[in-house]
């Protein structure tokens, strides 16, 4: 192993692809969300999927005016993440879809519904701590590791789809590991790519293909002589997908959000309408913390919200800028309070989340994206 200069350290973040069993499983939920909220903006959502060879269950709490077909909404995300053919043994056209769906509780419901309640006002639907995050190393302002595991991923899907590399299937999953020095990335040290595979591929020509097609295209400005490659270390991955490995909603938390840089508070985010402050004050605090750092008032900043079920005003609020801050961390959390919606009822307003827009979260991340919809990554506000 390369000698590391003092000060230096390693750090590893992964991602997955659509295809992966446990993002399967996050965008059914979000794609049932969307329906929902494409047919009723006050539905009140909390839906988990589970996936495995032939089967797909779905099942939650739904109190919504609107008629969700969820054999379509399955078989439609099935189908468009590619689980297409019969050979890859899961197919949109057969799989078994089994649905368990009740409504909301009547106890939870009066505390999240304006005028109802102890508190009368929209209180959050349930305890918790949320985090988010931000640092000036990448343009989007993200840790770097998440970003390119990302990227890698998503390229992975872009040629398959584009029939660029005709016999890529849609599972696959992307590891980086980005050495920093001095608390800024430098150089990346190992790069991890499994992709699920036809039968006939020779193991040589893909690790080729992945490597030029994808890997170097993504990393190769932070790449040097002493970076390791390891591209389908276990020499074959014909199985994929369900049949391979049971997915379930919400499994994949440290994917979605900073890739293990910062905290998180737990609670997963697919499957659940804005009431839900897993989803909801998780959105607010990363658009806290990316105005913050991109305001310039500090280098990193993470925030740390929490609620009591049925209570509008968050219980804490917490700054931390890891001694990089330009100001006092209180007089930051002033501003917050100020300038920021703290409120369930502030937060769904503000960043407009009754939209039905959460199935293109579900994979590649929720953060660090510029895509419509995404108002949670807006700066500007400081």
């Amino acid at each position: 192993m390369k000698k590391m200069k003092k000060g230096n350290y390693f750090f590893t973040s992964e991602s997955v692809t659509e295809g992966h069993p446990d993002k399967v499983c996050d965008q059914i939920s979000d794609a049932f969300l969307d329906e929902c909220l494409r047919q009723d903006r006050e539905s009140r959502v909390a839906v988990e999927a589970m996936t495995t060879t032939g089967l797909v269950v779905v099942a939650g709490e739904v109190t919504t005016k609107g008629d969700i077909d969820t054999q379509k909404i399955v078989r439609d995300v099935l189908q468009d993440i590619g689980y297409d053919r019969s050979e890859y043994g899961f197919c949109f056209s057969d799989v078994g879809v089994v649905s368990a769906i009740h409504e909301q509780s009547p106890d939870i419901s009066q505390g999240v519904t304006a005028g109802q309640g102890e508190y009368q006002e929209q209180g959050a639907g349930d305890q918790g701590l949320m985090f988010g995050y931000a640092t000036n190393e990448t343009k989007e302002l993200m840790p770097l590791p998440i970003m390119l595991a990302h990227k890698l991923t998503k390229r992975l899907a872009e040629i398959r789809k584009n029939k660029e590399v005709g016999y890529l299937r849609p599972d696959g999953k992307s590891q980086v590991t980005v050495e920093y020095e001095d608390g800024q990335p430098k150089r990346v040290e190992a790069v991890v790519l499994a992709a699920h595979h036809d039968e006939n591929v020779a193991l040589d020509d893909l690790r080729r293909d992945l490597k030029a097609k994808v890997i170097l295209p993504i990393v190769g400005d932070y790449v040097d002589e002493n970076t390791k490659y390891f591209i389908n270390a276990t020499g074959r991955f014909v199985l994929g997908g369900p049949p391979a490995d049971t997915g379930l909603t919400g499994r994949k938390i440290i994917v979605d959000t900073y890739g293990g840089h910062g905290s998180h508070g737990g609670g997963c985010f697919s499957g659940k309408d804005p009431s839900k402050v897993d989803r909801s004050a998780s959105y607010a605090a990363r658009y806290i913390a990316k105005n913050i750092v991109a305001a310039k008032l500090a280098d990193k900043c993470e925030v740390q919200i929490a609620y009591s079920i049925g209570v509008a005003e968050p219980v804490s609020l917490l700054i931390d800028t890891f001694g990089t801050g330009k100001i006092d961390e209180w007089q930051l959390a002033q501003m917050v309070r100020d300038k920021f919606p703290l409120k369930p009822a502030d937060i769904i307003d503000v960043l407009d989340l009754k939209q039905p827009k959460y199935l293109l979260t579900a994979a590649y991340g929720h953060f660090g994206r510029s895509e419509d919809g995404f108002t949670w990554e807006k700066v500007g506000v400081l």
